[in-house]
């Protein structure tokens, strides 16, 4: 056995008691932040193709990136992302310069190939011979056995309706090429359908519902556990091209009732708590310890007709709908004031492709009362369903909204639902137990009128895929504001596109632009953006 020296033996006792000193140094001293929000996932997935929803927002931005980013802290306008660069080569291909050095969560470097990938038919078109040929010159769809889900193609095609095909130019310099011209490709290329994601990630997955639950991408946080309907972790990506972001962990908590959000704030369970009403805000900014941020974004409330109900195939009851909305005083009940009453579906930031003078329908219930005698409206039943405040202040809302279309005669049953499928579902389409409106929300992702207006109600919109609502020149119109690089002939669709949509033959009208609120701890320094969702990077995080 050896001996050791009295110098030896201190030596080595010091060199133990160092360790745990060292480790303590060595700790993330990071902040974690709990965020309490109403639903993590409609779909119980992270695949955005899949997970096109307000409550999918908040957090998608966060674990995956687009080649082009929206500026929601700023100026709304398009920034360069995952490209630090991109031109028009001619009307129908763009072409991108990718940032070098870029990590995805799994320690590889993005590359062109992973680009290619994320728009290409394992992603997103799954075995689709068409969609596969478009792309990628007749090379067959290969989907590794994870084929995508049909509504993940769907939305691909609402999202990317005149995609080609996709070139690799070199190891830094990727094109997208379409059919025809689309003046807005940059824009849809900003959505967070377009996350750039890792190929080998997606490989090594064992299923795409494993994929889609924890997909492989660059953003500054990733994805470390999600618990369907109770929970997801994100944890930081130290080798974010920004830089280590600022918290160490972010875990979203499922608290579907405003009072638990609230009272998991204000016990310290949480640290944030999504869509507050604006009757909280006032007794929530009182406490030293906590405030309510937000405001407008770039989203408006909606109800929307499903054209095929035998009593609303009548565009003349459906108008009686709209002019039966007391527009102003669901904003002056339920939003202080708040919230705008936007001109139709449209928003100012689209600039010189806003339609000026529009308006949403005046509420005049005298001619709603002529709309419905002119119909020949017999008082027959027409379901509104809705979901238990899904949207902030949704219930109350539909009290006004009730209230009203019943004033004017309308005999308007409300359905309670548990989810969005209950919602869409056609069960008993064609009688008074099928679809009649529903509450809805439209966001313009990026500013242009085919972010929200096509995208939602053209030919390749939810609407017209479900089968609730189409109109033929609605749909011959929207491939001139899609496909037109003639600005005026642009506004002149769409205006047109709006008069339909809106006045002649209603497929939904628009309540007010949305406000949203959330409730934080004062002294962390987080700033709310224009959209819903939540940036937790560093150039939102300090001064």
């Amino acid at each position: 056995m050896p001996v050791l020296s009295r110098r030896t033996a201190l030596a080595s006792a010091g060199a133990v008691l160092a360790l745990p000193r060292f480790a303590i140094a060595q700790a993330d001293q990071r902040p974690s932040v709990t965020v309490a929000v109403q639903k993590i996932a409609n779909t119980n997935t992270l695949e955005t193709l899949r997970e096109q929803s307000n409550v999918g927002a908040r957090h998608g931005g966060s674990y995956g990136e687009a080649l082009i980013e929206q500026d929601w802290l700023g100026d709304l306008t398009l920034q360069p992302g995952l490209a630090t660069e991109w031109r028009r080569v001619d009307d129908r291909t763009l072409e991108f310069t990718l940032r070098p050095g870029v990590r995805f969560h799994d320690g590889r470097e993005m590359t062109a190939e992973d680009v290619a990938f994320s728009f290409g038919p394992q992603r997103m078109w799954g075995a689709d011979p068409a969609a596969a040929r478009n792309l990628f010159g007749n090379v067959p769809g290969r989907t590794g056995g994870k084929e995508p889900p049909p509504e993940a193609a769907a939305i691909a095609r609402r999202t990317y309706p005149g995609f080609e095909r996709i070139e690799v130019v070199d190891a830094r310099t990727v094109r997208f090429v379409n059919r025809i011209p689309d003046p807005a490709l940059e824009g849809r290329l900003s959505r967070t359908t377009g996350m750039v994601l890792s190929q080998a990630g997606f490989e090594a997955a064992n299923s795409w519902l494993d994929w889609a639950r924890k997909p492989v991408g660059t953003g500054p946080y990733k994805v470390a556990e999600f618990r369907p309907d109770q929970s997801l972790t994100l944890v930081a990506h130290d080798e974010h091209w920004r830089g280590r972001p600022p918290l160490r962990q972010i875990r979203f908590i499922e608290v579907p009732e405003v009072s638990g959000r609230i009272n998991a704030l204000l016990s310290g369970e949480a640290d944030f708590a999504c869509d507050i009403p604006p009757d909280q805000t006032d007794a929530l900014d009182r406490s030293a310890r906590h405030e309510v941020v937000g405001g407008p974004i770039m989203n408006h409330r909606l109800t929307v007709f499903d054209k095929s109900h035998p009593s609303l195939r009548d565009a003349g009851i459906r108008r009686a709908f709209t002019h039966a909305v007391d527009r102003k005083a669901i904003v002056d009940a339920l939003w202080g004031g708040r919230a705008p009453v936007p001109p139709g579906l449209q928003f100012a930031y689209y600039g010189p492709m806003l339609v000026e003078g529009w308006e949403a329908p005046r509420f005049d219930p005298a001619e709603a009362r002529r709309l419905l005698r002119e119909a020949n409206y017999r008082g027959e039943p027409i379901p509104y369903r809705l979901l238990n405040n899904y949207y902030t202040a949704q219930v109350p809302t539909a009290q006004i909204l009730l209230e009203g279309w019943r004033a004017v005669g309308l005999n308007v049953v409300i359905e309670m639902k548990e989810n969005f499928p209950q919602v869409l579902s056609n069960a008993g389409a064609g009688t008074p137990a099928g679809r009649g409106v529903r509450d809805w929300s439209n966001s313009a992702s990026f500013n242009d009128p085919v972010a929200s207006l096509t995208a939602q109600h053209g030919p390749e919109g939810q609407q017209w895929q479900i089968g609730e609502w189409r109109n033929e020149e609605f749909g011959r119109l929207s491939a001139v504001l899609e496909g037109s690089m003639d600005r005026e002939e642009r506004r002149r669709a769409f205006r047109r596109m709006l008069e339909i949509a809106e006045r002649e033959d209603p497929a939904y009208t628009v309540l007010h632009q949305t406000l949203n609120f959330t409730a934080k701890r004062r002294d962390l320094p987080w700033k709310a953006g224009q959209s819903f969702f939540m940036d937790f990077s560093a150039r939102n995080w300090g001064a």
